[in-house]
């Protein structure tokens, strides 16, 4: 491809995809997000590489899974592993940059600690930080400037922690207009860096990151009363009982306080979770009117997506966690690319990994060096493709260590946890993913078919999880010494001279 187009990238955190019209949702209304479904392509398998914000996004940056890249957690809750990119690490922005390409992000960066998005050759404020970050000098420049209320909160919604304590906070009401909010500023801020790439003229790279809707959700009246709580359909998987589960998965529950708080807060929560959706949903139709206004809509590709999903309830669960469940690995993916098909809707297993490829070849450039990337521009077309009929996602903590690895096909999901008993889901027959299936005799050959494919495919890539299945589990001929030692003839074999 050697059309260089402009590229806007729409990202939010922590959101579920059946929070869109465009994948079923009937709450509440997203007409900016559901026409950009409409007028481009919908993946209806989209998937993060790792449900945890920094290592999700470094992947995206770099094209590499989180075992390459190897910052594995958010530094917030950092558990000995890095805390930032090494300096020699490929990116897709400094890669753009160099090709001549304006590159800005407006919002969440969240990829390390030391190393901002400026080092990667991005414009825009410095908003560290994994929450909207109020105390910010430039918000509070905007709020001046407006003449706005500063940020103020009432209506909390918390639980009790298993000490006694106050749990996390996961919602309150915001004490201000919307045109005072985080979601308003961000929003101005990128119109402002598109206005300026525009009348530059080269092509561009603007990447519009909001912090929401991560909880707590924090929003104003119009929103944290936008859904009848009466109209919430709590999720089916609200009935987990944790049986034949990891127990990591039952403490999890209680960290975020589920089991204290009444089915009628639960409610609450999940529709000011969709309130908040809607509100960012309007704040992007106002970046894609500039856009409009400036004429760009013809040359420029635009991509939503996020970083991971949330639980909200589901599985008794909030936020995200060591539990490789659908409603946080399973995510909204959309694009649009000036000349492609309209309403295309795509159900190959797609990642948000793959983004990094198809950002490069969208700017004319080899997209090789994004190793772990593929691009989607094929699956754009409406044509046939030829694709991988699964895919593997890890995680590797966040509260502490957890390694975990997962496989999911068209029908099953097999999650290996080397600490704990193992998970088979049949996502046919249980999408809520309620029976863990594991042990069952009758599905002894379904879940050595998916440890061998799970085992191949770390094998191939070099993610050395693979060594632990090795010694654990039969996943067919090997070819190499799993002791790693070379030096005892019953696991080694010297080749023929």
């Amino acid at each position: 491809m050697t059309r260089r187009h402009n590229i806007l990238f729409l990202m939010t955190d922590q959101h579920r995809a059946d929070t869109l019209g465009a994948y079923g949702n009937q709450l509440v209304g997203t007409p900016v997000l559901d026409e950009l479904a409409r007028t481009g392509t919908r993946f209806d398998r989209w998937y993060t590489p790792t449900a945890i914000c920094t290592p999700s996004r470094a992947s995206l940056l770099t094209g590499q899974a989180p075992f390459r890249h190897r910052l594995l957690a958010n530094h917030e809750r950092n558990v000995g592993y890095l805390e930032d990119l090494p300096e020699d690490v490929f990116s897709f922005s400094q890669v753009l940059r160099d090709s001549g390409y304006q590159c800005g992000l407006v919002g969440k960066w969240h990829v390390g600690h030391h190393r901002r998005a400026a080092d990667f050759g991005f414009d825009g404020p410095d908003l560290p930080g994994w929450h909207n970050p109020v105390d910010h000098e430039d918000y509070r420049a905007f709020l001046a400037e407006g003449g706005h209320p500063p940020y103020a909160i009432s209506d909390r919604i918390r639980g009790t922690l298993p000490n006694g304590g106050p749990g996390n906070l996961l919602a309150a009401r915001l004490h201000q207009p919307v045109e005072a909010t985080f979601e308003h500023y961000l929003a101005t801020r990128v119109i402002e860096l598109m206005r300026r790439y525009a009348a530059d003229g080269r092509p561009f790279f603007l990447q519009a990151n909001f912090f929401g809707p991560h909880l707590p959700y924090i929003v104003p009246d119009e929103y944290f009363d936008l859904v009848d709580p009466a109209t919430v359909e709590l999720p089916r998987s609200i009935a987990e009982t944790f049986d034949g589960k990891p127990p990591v998965q039952r403490n999890y529950s209680a960290h975020w306080t589920f089991d204290t708080m009444p089915i009628e807060q639960t409610r609450k929560l999940i529709a000011v979770y969709h309130g908040y959706v809607a509100m960012i949903d309007h704040e992007i139709g106002r970046i894609v009117a500039a856009m409009d206004e400036l004429g760009l809509t013809d040359d420029t590709a635009v991509f939503f997506t996020c970083d991971h999903g949330e639980f909200t309830g589901a599985h008794r669960l909030h936020d995200k966690g060591p539990a490789m469940y659908e409603d946080i690995y399973r995510t909204p993916g959309l694009l649009r690319v000036p000349g492609r098909p309209a309403g295309v809707v795509r159900d190959e297993f797609v990642s948000l990994l793959d983004c990094t490829a198809t950002i490069l070849e969208l700017a004319g450039l080899d997209p090789s060096a994004a190793v772990d990337s593929r691009s989607l521009l094929p699956l754009t077309t409406g044509q046939p493709a030829d694709w991988a009929p699964d895919i593997v996602c890890e995680f590797h903590g966040h509260h502490f260590p957890y390694p975990q690895r997962m496989l999911r096909t068209d029908r099953y999901k097999l999650v290996v946890n080397p600490d704990s008993v193992n998970e088979l889901y049949d996502l046919r027959d249980d999408p809520d993913e309620l029976l863990n299936l594991y042990r069952l005799p009758e599905l002894e050959p379904v879940r050595s078919r998916l440890l061998r494919r799970l085992y191949q495919v770390l094998r191939d890539r070099g993610d050395n999880f693979y060594h632990w299945m090795t010694s654990m589990y039969d996943v067919g001929e090997v070819t190499h010494d799993p002791t790693l030692s070379g030096l005892d003839d019953a696991t080694y074999r010297p080749a023929a001279t």
